[in-house]
């Protein structure tokens, strides 16, 4: 099955009308810089934590780059959750000259 992917440009404009991102990176990474609004699920986590990402429509899901969320968004949408994989990462958001925020909060 393919997975869908959303690139940081239409993840800006779909984070301005209140939409689901879950980061997938360690503790370290997502405290040291996140997308605002982000909520931390570790990777390694997602199995025990598969209802975080069920609501209404797709639950947005970023990493570092992009290969984590992917393998993510695969354990999901195997599970029946509807989820997008994030192009890029959180390094696309960064070079695409947006903000990040640090701690161990989303926003």
């Amino acid at each position: 099955m393919a997975i869908s992917e959303i690139t940081v440009d239409q993840l800006a404009e779909k984070l301005a009308h209140g939409v689901r991102l879950v980061d997938v990176r360690e503790v370290d990474e997502y405290e040291s810089g996140h997308i605002p609004g982000a909520l931390l699920v570790v990777l390694g986590t997602v199995p025990d934590n598969v209802e975080t990402f069920r609501g209404d429509g797709p639950t947005y899901v970023v990493c570092k780059s992009g290969g984590r969320s992917m393998r993510a968004c695969e354990f999901l949408i195997d599970h029946g959750v509807n989820t997008v994989n994030v192009a890029g990462g959180t390094m696309a958001w960064i070079q695409s000259g947006r903000d990040t925020v640090a701690g161990d909060s989303p926003s």
